[in-house]
């Protein structure tokens, strides 16, 4: 059980970091940035032992990269796929 309370910590805590590094305002609530937060830190320490990233006593600052960088990614697709959804067709003579 505590493991996973820790994801959803780590996951708010990375999901709110990417909403800071991303510019510009984002249109997403905080279930949405806790999701891209939780995705992305599970796939940023994958691919961070995928490059040979060996775990480290302390904070694992290069895991903590990797996982931002990747939530960064997701939430540039989130953002996209909900502009064009939201935007609807247009109309133009």
């Amino acid at each position: 059980m505590g493991e996973v309370i820790g994801i959803i910590i780590f996951g708010a805590v990375i999901g709110l970091i990417a909403r800071a590094v991303k510019p510009g305002t984002q249109k997403i609530g905080l279930l949405w940035t806790l999701i891209i937060g939780i995705v992305g830190a599970l796939a940023g320490y994958y691919l961070a032992g995928l490059v040979g990233v060996a775990d480290t006593p302390g904070i694992d600052w290069i895991r903590w990269v990797f996982s931002i960088v990747v939530a960064v990614i997701l939430l540039g697709i989130y953002i996209a796929m909900s502009t064009k959804r939201s935007a609807g067709p247009r109309i133009t003579k």
